[in-house]
C-alpha cells in the first residue's frame, strides 16, 4: 500500500484537530474528485512500519481528537489490509481517540453485505472505526455548506451504533 500524505493537524475531516492519512489507490474515479492524483495505487510513498510509528507520534498530543482515513479509497482491499495494523496500534495506544473513515462504498450494501461476507478481517477493521462517511462524491450534489462531507448523498454513520442495532445510525453532528 502507498499513501500520498499525512497531515498532522487537520480540522476539515472530522471534529476537532485530527491526524489524517490520504492513502493511494481508488477505483471509483468520481467526477470532480478533489484528490485525483491518489487514484493511482502507485502514487506517493510506501506505507511501512515506520509510517505507523510516525502516525502514533502525531496522535500523542492531548489536543489531537483522533485519526481520519481518506484517499484515494481506504476501503480498496489492498488499502484496508495495509491500514489494519495501524488501526490495531491506534486503538491499543489511544483508546479514547476516535477514528473516522471516508469511503465511496456504501456502508450497508458494499461493506456489510459484500465485504464482511468475503473477508472476515473486515469485521475487525470496522470494530476500530467510530464514524464512516460513505457514498461516492457526486458533483451534481456538491454542497460546500455541508459539514464533513462533500455531496448531499453522502452519509455520516456512527459505525458501532449501527453494528449494534443492525440498522444505519447517523452520527449526531451536534455532539
Amino acid at each position: 500500500m502507498n499513501y500520498s500524505e499525512i497531515k498532522k493537524c487537520d480540522i476539515a475531516n472530522g471534529p476537532g484537530v485530527r491526524v489524517t492519512i490520504f492513502v493511494s489507490g481508488c477505483t471509483h474515479h468520481c467526477e470532480g474528485c478533489f484528490n485525483e492524483m491518489t487514484w493511482d495505487f502507485q502514487y506517493g510513498k510506501p506505507f511501512m512500519e515506520e509510517t505507523i510509528s510516525e502516525i502514533l507520534q502525531y496522535l500523542a498530543p492531548d489536543y489531537i481528537t483522533g485519526l481520519t482515513l481518506l484517499g484515494g479509497e481506504p476501503l480498496e482491499y489492498v488499502n484496508w489490509q495495509g491500514l489494519l495494523p495501524l488501526l490495531r496500534a491506534v486503538k491499543e495506544k489511544y483508546p479514547k481517540k476516535d477514528v473516522w473513515c471516508y469511503t465511496g462504498y456504501l456502508f450497508d450494501k458494499d461493506i456489510l453485505e459484500d465485504f464482511c461476507s468475503r473477508w472476515e478481517e473486515m469485521k475487525e477493521f470496522l470494530s476500530y472505526l467510530d464514524v464512516i462517511v460513505d457514498g461516492e462524491f457526486i458533483l451534481e450534489q456538491k454542497d460546500i455548506s455541508l459539514r464533513f462531507k462533500g455531496s448531499k448523498n453522502q452519509r455520516i454513520i456512527s459505525v458501532q451504533e449501527s453494528m449494534r442495532t443492525g440498522q444505519i445510525v447517523l452520527w449526531d453532528i451536534n455532539r
